[in-house]
């Protein structure tokens, strides 16, 4: 169902109820950080990587699977490498940028869309200092995926984690990376990382098949020709545009032949790749849209997926790709098809949300690097849905189960005044900035505000050291959502597109080995059970990943193990300073905050 469909029964609820240019786009395969470190380390492209020298298996283009003294066979949620410490330094910015041939102001990390690639190896420790240098507006960064062990205060989402950073405030973030695999960074600040706030997060480690060359992240995106906060308002109105244009690592082409618009200039450029033949790449691709599905496919290629989100999984084979907002998935493409250009395709869900130029989601691969032709190539016919790959083909290649659990189960509605809201068991999420559920822990508040949407989770029983939690969406929209847990890597037990059963649905959870990520599709008026173990304290966002729906209140919070969080903090300057900048800047801040916060 589309947006068209429910503005309609909207419009009817509601008439009831109120009677700088941006720099020349780089292929991934040229390293694009602008960084430099100041350690005496020297950032690696993701093809180096760091090998013990007493290590029994070096990782190589024909053993992908080793990892020094570990392997792909290693469990990483118990066994972490010893790394280094890298440091990077983000600067939050206002910019005018042109990806498309369209001019328009956006929000960037040191003047790029994407910013800067952060590479890390397994194991290593991340010192990254971000610097807010916006005119107007707070933010927050947030390490998608990260489970931040140990370090919840660093986990980077504004109400929940930590105060905003103001405007000409520096706050430094440090984790551990214990996970390896492909993910990335944006702001978690209202709507900011749809103006252009995210980037590559890249953390080194074994894989699941062999493999030439690391092609690097391939960001897919919808883009809007203005600022996503001048169209917020009528997207809480219930039904927000179709936005102009896609993206395919910060690039594409708009026609403008047509246009008065004095910003449509024109000189846009299609993302491209350059195979050698024989050949074998490692793509790393990333839905970072605010309102898209995508379905990725390269024409006369075969895609060999092995790894979704943060987990290794078992290659198999497909010849389109379904990716989710913020799902990530990295494949394998050998390089075996005839020497000419062929389409690399996006293919926009048109059956989950519209856009202006959806069939423009595309880039393009060459195996001359000299040719200017476009593709003749002719893509297999997309699935054309908005859900999920099909849980038998997500097999995760360390084999874990579901343990005992107790199980928490929540309603996704709506509920409107002047604005749509979405709320999750009757109340939409709305967070005081300046009030961080964190900070409350740490100063031993055990009651919430309702609209923080808290649900306690402390283990009580020796046989529950897990908790299954059931989202069931009852609004009739049909609209699927992509559901982002922080914190925790989350087993799939069940994605059904039909009413839960407390009764009789249990039974039929897979508990065996299921695939396990950080961002999951609630299948409209169906239902999505999650399963975690509580091993992880903390206070952890859940919320839908379409940004429209997050800042209408599609979001919750679960503290975790309360008593033993602020015992784990490693540092609390980030409230008293943080939020003391914070404070001082709000009596005169431009903006209000005027949605859920996130």
């Amino acid at each position: 169902m589309k947006y068209s469909t429910v503005f309609t029964a909207l419009t009817a609820l509601f008439a009831q109820a109120s009677a700088s240019a941006i720099p020349a786009a780089r292929s991934p395969l040229t390293p694009r950080s602008p960084l430099t470190p100041r350690s005496p380390l020297t950032p690696r492209s993701p093809l180096t990587t760091r090998q013990n020298t007493t290590a029994s298996c070096a990782n190589s283009a024909t053993s992908r699977s080793c990892w020094g003294e570990y392997s792909i066979d290693t469990n990483w949620y118990d066994v972490t490498p010893t790394g280094v410490t890298r440091e990077y330094w983000l600067s939050v910015e206002n910019s005018t940028i042109t990806p498309d041939g369209y001019t328009r102001s956006a929000m960037t990390f040191n003047g790029t869309v994407p910013g800067p690639a952060i590479i890390a190896d397994w194991g290593d420790n991340l010192i990254i200092h971000v610097t807010n240098n916006l005119e107007n507006n707070g933010t927050s960064i947030h390490w998608h995926g990260i489970r931040q062990l140990g370090s919840l205060e660093y986990d980077g989402v504004p109400g929940v984690t930590q105060c905003p950073i103001a405007p000409g405030d520096t706050l430094t973030y440090k984790f551990q990376v214990t996970q390896y695999g492909t993910t990335w960074y944006h702001s978690h600040f209202s709507l900011q990382y749809g103006d252009g706030l995210f980037g590559p997060l890249i953390i080194n480690g074994p894989a699941t098949a062999d493999y030439d060359e690391d092609v690097g992240a391939i960001f897919l995106q919808d883009w809007a020709h203005e600022s996503v906060f001048e169209i917020w308002d009528s997207a809480r109105l219930g039904a927000p545009p179709a936005l102009e244009n896609t993206l395919m690592n910060g690039t594409n082409i708009f026609d403008c032949s047509a246009s008065t618009d004095p910003n449509c200039v024109g000189g846009g450029k299609k993302f491209e790749l350059t195979f050698v033949e024989g050949t074998k790449y490692r793509l790393r691709l990333i839905n970072v849209g605010i309102d898209s599905h995508f379905e990725f496919a390269i024409d006369g290629h075969t895609l060999t997926v092995i790894a979704n989100d943060l987990v290794p999984i078992v290659p198999y084979t497909t010849d389109t790709l379904l990716i989710g907002i913020g799902q990530r998935y990295d494949v394998i493409v050998e390089a075996n098809a005839a020497a000419d250009n062929y389409w690399i395709r996006g293919n926009w869900g048109t059956a989950c949300s519209g856009n202006l130029e959806a069939a423009n989601a595309t880039g393009i691969l060459r195996y001359d690097s000299s040719s200017t032709a476009d593709p003749t190539s002719v893509g297999t016919t997309p699935r054309g849905t908005c859900e999920d790959e099909p849980v038998a083909s997500l097999v995760p290649h360390l084999a874990l189960d579901v343990g005992g659990y107790s199980l928490v189960d929540e309603e996704v509605s709506f509920a409107f005044t002047n604005y749509f809201t979405w709320t999750i068991n009757s109340s939409s999420l709305l967070l005081d900035w300046s009030s961080p559920t964190t900070l409350k822990i740490f100063n031993n508040e055990t009651i919430f505000p309702t609209e923080y949407n808290v649900v306690p989770l402390e283990q009580t029983n020796a046989n529950e050291e897990w908790v299954v939690y059931v989202i069931e969406d009852l609004t009739g929209f049909g609209i699927w959502h992509p559901i982002h847990l922080h914190g925790h890597d989350f087993f799939v037990v069940a994605q059904e597109s039909d009413v839960f059963n407390p009764d009789k649905s249990p039974a039929k959870f897979n508990l065996i080995n299921p695939p396990r990520r950080d961002v999951a599709a609630l299948p409209g008026n169906g239902y999505l059970a999650i399963a975690f173990k509580l091993d992880n304290p903390g206070s952890w966002l859940l919320h839908c990943h379409i940004a429209w729906h997050a800042s209408e209140g599609l979001a919750m919070q679960f503290v975790e193990s309360q008593s033993s969080i602020a015992v784990g903090m490693s540092d609390t300057a980030i409230f008293e300073d943080t939020c003391a900048n914070w404070n001082a800047y709000t009596p005169t801040q431009l903006f209000a905050e005027d949605d859920s916060g996130i």
